[in-house]
């Protein structure tokens, strides 16, 4: 004997639709066999949720049994089987038409992303489930854009366009590329998180690049042109005469593209003057003449 679909559901006879249909949703969250693979278990009661909510979905069939004309299996009872009434078995419609009547569809879509109504012998078709990838890049590719080969759990290869401008921690989803549906229903997704590797020189912040340039105390006195790494290739950058360690110059154009806003970011590079290991007798002399009549205090 069927169990009361009302005590299946965890709901009171006095429940409203809305109030069955949450019960439904939570258990079905809670109970499905995607969701609980090898639980057989769960599987059994999820099976029994379905068919109590398949009779208290359909507004027709829970008044048929709270009048006491069908039983929790949709059967009629003893009494009113030569009435006239077309009950039919349970799972089988009457005049309710087809099987997203009684809002699986709706429920699923809401749990997979998708997934509509009761199949054969209660197997729900359902969207399959997403996988989660993690594909590692080093931080050119970042910048410019890539092409990437990842390789599926299957031993398959699928070849990912990696876009320009791609953050680290980024998701990138391929469609159709999860686990297979349930019952004829669509695949899943493929979700690929993107790590990008430090570079030694360059540190991103938003859509710009900051990197260091090192540079002589003649360089800085005298000024220089020096030719400056980015991602996208070496650049000429003059340095004036009299520049100081922490002054940035701004490279327009050499960070990162934003897809968005359709701008691309600058880089910041900033001077770093380098003394020599060692210090000679003839520049310690020139100094200390020097400053004798040029002294100044940087710190005023």
């Amino acid at each position: 004997m069927a169990a009361d679909p009302y005590d299946t559901l965890g709901v009171t006879r006095s429940a409203t639709d809305e109030e069955i249909r949450r019960a439904f949703r939570r258990l079905a969250k809670e109970l499905h066999p995607d969701l609980n693979p090898g639980n057989d278990a769960a599987a059994e009661r999820f099976k029994k949720v379905s068919q109590a909510y398949d009779l208290l979905g359909d507004p027709e069939k829970r008044r048929q049994f709270d009048r006491g004309e069908i039983d929790a299996s949709g059967e009629p009872r003893r009494g009113y089987a030569g009435a006239g009434a077309d009950f039919g078995g349970f799972g089988a419609r009457t005049t309710r038409g087809p099987a997203d009547d009684l809002g699986f569809g709706d429920i699923f879509s809401e749990i997979f992303g998708g997934a509509r109504g009761p199949a054969y012998e209660g197997t729900l078709r359902s969207r399959g489930r997403d996988v989660r990838y993690t594909l590692e890049v080093n931080f050119a590719e970042a910048i410019t854009g890539a092409r990437k080969r990842v390789t599926m759990p299957d031993g398959t290869t699928l070849d990912l366009n990696v876009p320009e401008g791609v953050a680290n921690g980024q998701v990138l989803r391929l469609k159709g590329k999860g686990e297979a549906g349930v019952g004829g229903g669509p695949a899943g997704d493929a979700m690929v998180e993107i790590k990008v590797r430090p570079h030694p020189e360059f540190i991103r912040s938003g859509d710009d690049i900051l990197s260091t340039l090192k540079i002589s105390l003649d360089e800085a006195v005298l000024g220089a042109k020096i030719e400056v790494a980015t991602v996208r290739g070496p650049v000429n950058l003059t340095i004036p005469k009299a520049t100081s360690s922490g002054r940035t110059f701004r490279l327009r154009g050499k960070g990162v593209a934003n897809s968005t806003s359709g701008k691309t970011g600058d880089q910041l590079v900033t001077v770093a003057i380098v003394l020599p290991d060692e210090i000679d007798d003839k520049l310690s002399y020139f100094l200390s003449e020097w400053r004798q009549s040029h002294g100044y205090n940087p710190r005023k």
